[in-house]
């Protein structure tokens, strides 16, 4: 059966003998899959990035699949899904993950760590000493620290976004300067080598634009090409700005015991890993 990146490899080859310079055949990473025109891509369309997803109990499935399904589109990069054991893993909703690696499993040095959120499991990995420990280490070394939604609390939790700009869902962006961050507005916030998503959907558009920053810009619109991202929603209530006033306090109301918690997580554990 062909797949995603088989597709994308199909395009590419289109477009090589639209115009696009050939690649020697020695420059074609091994990995890629025989019989597809290789040959033909060009030699910036295939790297060898390494990237982890880490995901933990009661995440947000969306936001570490939104990016996923973009990241995984680059040619020649190898995709982890981290968990702390090789459990299977239950986002919020109930979908189940089998990670593809431990924390101990994981490579240690990684081009993209991405970090999902959610409520109560984020809150409890915020508070788990053996994660806080492998995203503080991998983040140390990886060329990109990226979140998505309130992931970016867990990575502020761990000491990652001391003296940076950041994002997070729009109800809890306020909480980032108990972890040393800057309270940024925004889709996408990058500072240096932080990129921090908003809530949950805003992951996609991280993800494609971090494609075209890897590859560039013709790669990461056949990327989105084949994904048919080309949001038109039914509704105008995806930011508190054009929802409703009654449907922005109704969700507002629903944040106040998670930023209660999230502040005392701010004040109790993010001075041992800002300092550690």
């Amino acid at each position: 059966m062909i797949s995603k990146r088989d597709l994308l490899c199909a395009s590419a080859v289109g477009l090589a003998a639209a115009g696009l310079r050939a690649v020697p055949a020695a420059e074609v990473a091994p990995e890629q899959p025989a019989g597809q025109g290789m040959s033909q891509i060009p030699p910036n369309w295939i790297g060898k990035e390494q990237i982890a997803f880490l995901i933990y109990s009661e995440f947000t499935a969306l936001d570490m699949v939104g990016p996923h399904a973009m990241l995984t589109g680059l040619f020649g990069a190898t995709t982890h899904i981290v968990g702390k054991t090789r459990d299977i893993v239950k986002s919020d909703t109930g979908l189940q993950f089998q990670p593809s690696a431990t924390f101990d499993e994981c490579p240690r040095d990684l081009d993209i760590i991405c970090v999902p959120g959610g409520a109560s499991g984020t809150l409890a990995a915020m508070q788990d000493d053996s994660t806080l420990r492998f995203l503080k280490d991998r983040g140390s070394r990886a060329k990109f620290v990226t979140s998505v939604c309130t992931g970016s609390l867990l990575l502020g939790a761990a000491g990652l976004l001391t003296g940076y700009k950041a994002t997070s869902h729009w109800a809890t962006v306020s909480l980032l300067p108990l972890f040393g961050a800057t309270a940024t507005q925004g889709r996408i916030v990058r500072d240096r080598n932080r990129i921090t998503a908003g809530g949950v959907t805003a992951g996609i558009d991280f993800g494609l634009s971090l494609v075209g920053e890897l590859r560039d810009r013709q790669y990461a619109e056949c990327v989105q090409l084949m994904a048919e991202y080309a949001p038109k929603p039914p509704y105008a209530a995806g930011t508190p700005e054009t929802a409703p006033h009654e449907v922005t306090t109704m969700m507002r109301d629903m944040f106040v015991d998670f930023n209660k918690d999230a502040e005392k997580i701010g004040r109790n554990v993010y001075p041992k890993y800002r300092d550690g």
